[in-house]
């Protein structure tokens, strides 16, 4: 239940919480911490609020392997969730319609008012926020409260509301969807400042609920976000085998600008083939390893600043 009256966004008390690790199996910094919190939860519990720390993906977490047949974070489609159950389903079909009946169900009033999804990504990124809507002025607000706590650290928002790359994640079951990304960090490897930095960024996500709930109003601010634009694959031969590499001088460069005329990717044999685009970009996901099966070298985003109204409890 929302309400909008000039520029202030009226929303009721966010009370159930989610905080979901090992969607990737083998992303060790939520898994760790999501054991850590389901052993003992009192770090993430607040006033007024159940925060409740879920293992996304069991067998994917024991095998530490991103996941067992299919990726989870993608298998939260309207078809897979309407299919009829059963054995024969792929094991993370099967386990998104668990976690939608737990969780959810995705786009109803009954569904949790917040789901953390807490990833590691190999790439050069820092922490990332991942917001799925400019319009979801709630999460903006939460977002802003956390980029000001942690400075001068850094803490990017990625906005990901292109209508072609939608992913079907397992924090859309939520009403207010929140991914982080927080690396570099190897897949199946704990590294302790990774870990430090999602903990910190989720101790702030609640701290804002909390206060949210109590009745502070959080008065209009903006926000700087980096709008995905496409992915961008290896080049390939005709036979679909990759024959260029990230270049070196993009290599780890997540966020930085990519111009026209920008070396890209360098061959095999040590040509350079530069970036062709109409203008500037902001590449991200550089290099990841989880992406080479998807055909995917980086995303191109482009820099944007959102308004958020003013939001308060209803």
């Amino acid at each position: 239940m929302s309400s909008y009256n000039n520029n202030n966004v009226r929303l009721n008390a966010a009370r159930r919480v989610a905080v979901f690790g090992g969607t990737h199996g083998n992303e060790m910094s939520g898994v760790t911490l999501v054991n850590l919190w389901m052993k003992n939860s009192a770090e993430i519990q607040r006033k007024g609020v159940a925060t409740k720390p879920f293992i996304t993906n069991p067998k994917a977490v024991e095998k530490c392997s991103r996941y067992v047949d299919t990726d989870l974070n993608r298998a939260f489609t309207a078809e897979n969730l309407s299919a009829p159950s059963g054995e024969d389903l792929p094991y993370e079909v099967q386990r998104a319609q668990e976690i939608n009946k737990m969780f959810g169900p995705k786009g109803s009033p009954d569904a949790y008012d917040v789901i953390f999804d807490l990833h590691n990504t190999t790439s050069n990124m820092g922490s990332t926020l991942i917001l799925e809507s400019s319009k979801d002025h709630f999460n903006l607000q939460m977002m802003n409260y956390i980029k000001k706590a942690l400075a001068p650290a850094s803490c990017l928002v990625l906005l990901n509301e292109h209508p072609l790359l939608k992913y079907s994640t397992s924090r859309s079951v939520a009403k207010h969807p929140v991914g982080l990304e927080v690396g570099p960090q190897p897949q199946g490897v704990l590294r302790s400042n990774i870990f430090d930095s999602m903990r910190v960024i989720i101790k702030h996500a609640l701290d804002f609920i909390e206060l949210f709930n109590e009745g502070v109003e959080f008065p209009p601010c903006t926000v700087e976000v980096f709008r995905v634009l496409e992915r961008v694959d290896y080049p390939r031969d005709a036979n679909g085998n990759i024959i260029a590499m990230v270049h070196p001088n993009l290599q780890d460069c997540d966020w930085e600008p990519l111009n026209p005329g920008d070396p890209m990717f360098q061959t095999f044999d040590g040509k350079t083939i530069h970036y062709q685009g109409p203008g500037t970009v902001y590449p991200t996901f550089i290099n990841e390893a989880a992406y080479y099966e998807k055909q995917q070298a980086f995303v191109t985003t482009k820099r944007e600043t959102l308004v958020a109204c003013a939001v308060k409890k209803a």
